[in-house]
């Protein structure tokens, strides 16, 4: 895999996924990040989850990656340079215990393998990505599909947001939400991620 540099994260970005987790929907993108240690990249392997934590829960997202360093006024399609699917592993007791505490969400988001990615290809630009749907297959049935047209932040805003807050560069990647449809795994599920019809990464779950 390329170098990457930050991995940032866009939680509660699809409203139906909020609604499953009981979570009010942001009034302002919510933006986390993960270690570069959690990446990985879904090439037909094994993935090996930590399954004494409790449930480990699969979270299928649009990845895009930065060509170039943010500059002001920067239109998403002139900023990325390609995109992937991946998986946010989070593991979802601890998720819980840490939420009713106030605490980061690192131990939940930040372990080793939570970032699953697949290959990436050439970004076709944001219109031409609202066309297709990508979804995810869980031991050959539809677990999930998503579009980005049905995120509560669209592609422009997460980037200009986090470019402001944080800084956004080129080689960082952005984990841009999930849709509903997120549960939990099992040791030897065997998971699909699609574009369209078209399978970009397969591998199996090992806990």
């Amino acid at each position: 895999m390329q170098s990457i540099r930050n991995i940032y994260c866009v939680g509660r970005n699809y409203g139906l996924h909020a609604a499953e987790l009981g979570n009010e929907v942001p009034d302002e993108p919510m933006i986390f990040i993960k270690p570069t240690h959690a990446l990985v990249t879904i090439q037909g392997q094994a993935i090996t989850l930590p399954g004494d934590r409790g449930e480990v829960h699969y979270e299928t997202e649009l990845v895009l990656h930065v060509g170039e360093d943010y500059k002001p006024g920067m239109a998403v399609d002139q900023l990325i340079d390609q995109m992937a699917l991946g998986i946010d592993f989070t593991l979802r007791d601890v998720q819980s215990v840490i939420k009713k505490k106030g605490q980061p969400w690192l131990p939940a988001k930040g372990f080793l393998n939570s970032a699953a990615v697949t290959e990436f290809r050439p970004f076709p630009g944001s219109d031409a990505v609202s066309r297709t749907e990508f979804s995810l297959r869980k031991n050959g049935a539809e677990a999930q599909r998503g579009n980005s047209n049905d995120m509560i932040f669209n592609l422009q805003v997460i980037v200009d947001y986090i470019a402001k807050h944080y800084g956004l560069g080129k080689g960082d990647i952005i984990y841009t939400g999930t849709p509903a449809g997120v549960g939990p795994l099992q040791n030897g599920d065997r998971m699909e991620l699609l574009w369209g019809e078209e399978v970009l990464g397969a591998f199996s779950v090992q806990m």
